[in-house]
């Protein structure tokens, strides 16, 4: 697994989109749900700034052994308070709840894009705000957990993209080789066991 912890201006990788990047995020285990999706739909990178949430396994802020150890392999996890200046070519789109973002059911996700997310105990600074290019608000009647708000975001994507033809369909069963493969291995058991 890429593991990269570069704060302050330490050397870090360059910034590749799509990719999602969260302020000062408050919970570890938000932090360890949105690495889980990052993979599940193909994103590569996940940013965050700030200090409570580490990599450091000494820390109690840090990232789940589940997300840190299981196999997200294709997703660099990178700590960095100054990521925007890590994209050469990105539009940052602020997922913000503010008067006119666009509703994110008739939003076009630029294919170049790095999805800012708020903590979960506030809003993107205006600092931040003042470097994004897209704002997008997710229609619901309450505010969305972290986690939520990004699967929702990233779902979104997913389902524009194969709309337009630009994604083939894919589950777990085939990206995975579960479910199907499984069951014939099951059966062919079951009717071993049934000939003895």
């Amino acid at each position: 697994m890429t593991i990269q912890t570069a704060i302050w201006g330490s050397k870090v990788t360059n910034g590749v989109t799509p990719s999602i990047a969260l302020i000062n995020p408050k919970t570890a285990a938000n932090v360890g749900m949105i690495i889980r999706l990052a993979s599940c739909y193909g994103i590569k990178q996940v940013w965050w700034t700030g200090e409570r949430v580490s990599l450091d396994i000494e820390r109690q802020g840090r990232i789940p052994r589940e997300e840190r150890m299981k196999g997200y392999r294709d997703v660099s996890m990178i700590q960095h308070d100054y990521f925007f200046d890590q994209f050469a070519d990105a539009t940052p789109v602020a997922i913000e709840v503010r008067e006119n973002s666009e509703n994110l059911m008739e939003f076009e996700h630029p294919k170049n894009a790095v999805y800012v997310f708020g903590p979960e105990d506030g809003s993107i600074p205006s600092s931040t705000l003042s470097l994004c290019h897209r704002f997008v608000v997710i229609p619901s009647r309450h505010c969305l957990n972290l986690a939520t708000a990004v699967a929702t975001v990233l779902y979104d994507r997913e389902y524009k993209a194969y709309l337009n033809g630009e994604r083939d369909l894919i589950t777990p069963g085939e990206y995975e080789q579960r479910g199907v493969r499984e069951s014939e291995e099951s059966l062919l058991a079951s009717l071993h066991m049934k000939g003895k």
